[in-house]
């Protein structure tokens, strides 16, 4: 199975680790992994902050790169989930209609490729401690991601998973909104992490590195001793 992969801007940027971690997993589970180096951007942070006609424009880019793919995977719920959903809405009564119906059934976050098109939730990754799983609001309410990273995360050998309270809780991130409503934001982090503290957990893990980027950063400024970690970094942890 050839899968083209799309690496999202902060993650190249910031967590490029995670990326070929997602690549190693993927090529275990017998997949061609093709990356096209003209790729760019899904057009969610121009159409967040309102520059729609802009956001059009990265989105038209979007289609480009990704036209012969047979199957689109991400490390980023939030990146799919935006493809998925609103690119629908950008496109609306325009020519683009039926291929934007085509790529939203082509595009898989990673967690939900593995377990729902492979049909893989083992391999033989080892990671020893006791974790707690956030769910970003991307995977959960505009992928419909829940069970499918548990699945994954309780066949890690040595990883024990505790479910914190409030986990289905937006984190505070939200991409501008930490910026706009800084207090806010920073006070929706604190009620995250002491619930995840609260389960005794070493390890914070999710989908999304923009929820963890903004968690992280919270615990290295209260000197917290917890650790994020994207899924795809636990997957191909231990072999």
């Amino acid at each position: 199975m050839k899968v083209h992969i799309f690496i999202p801007c902060f993650v190249d940027q910031l967590y490029p680790q995670t990326a070929f971690n997602m690549v190693k997993v993927l090529e275990k589970a017998g997949c061609e992994v093709y990356y096209n180096t003209n790729q760019t951007c899904c057009g969610q942070p121009a159409y967040n902050a309102g520059f729609w006609n802009e956001a059009k424009s990265v989105c038209e880019k979007f289609f480009k790169d990704f036209e012969d793919a047979e199957y689109i995977v991400a490390p980023s719920a939030s990146c799919v989930g935006f493809v998925k959903n609103y690119y629908s809405k950008i496109f609306e009564n325009s020519s683009m209609h039926n291929r934007v119906k085509d790529l939203s059934k082509k595009i898989y976050e990673f967690t939900d490729f593995l377990t729902e098109v492979l049909n893989i939730d083992h391999f033989g990754a080892s990671l020893n401690g006791k974790a707690t799983y956030h769910d970003s609001c991307a995977a959960l309410r505009e992928c419909k991601i829940k069970e499918q990273p548990r699945r994954l995360l309780r066949n890690v050998k040595g990883l024990e998973i505790v479910e914190m309270k409030d986990n289905e809780t937006c984190c505070g991130f939200g991409g501008t909104f930490a910026v706009k409503f800084d207090a806010i934001s920073i006070g929706m982090a604190d009620q995250k992490i002491a619930n995840a503290l609260a389960t005794g957990a070493e390890y914070i893990i999710s989908t999304d590195l923009s929820c963890l980027l903004h968690l992280d950063g919270y615990i290295k400024g209260e000197k917290i001793k917890l650790k994020t970690m994207h899924i795809a970094d636990v997957l191909a942890n231990g072999w």
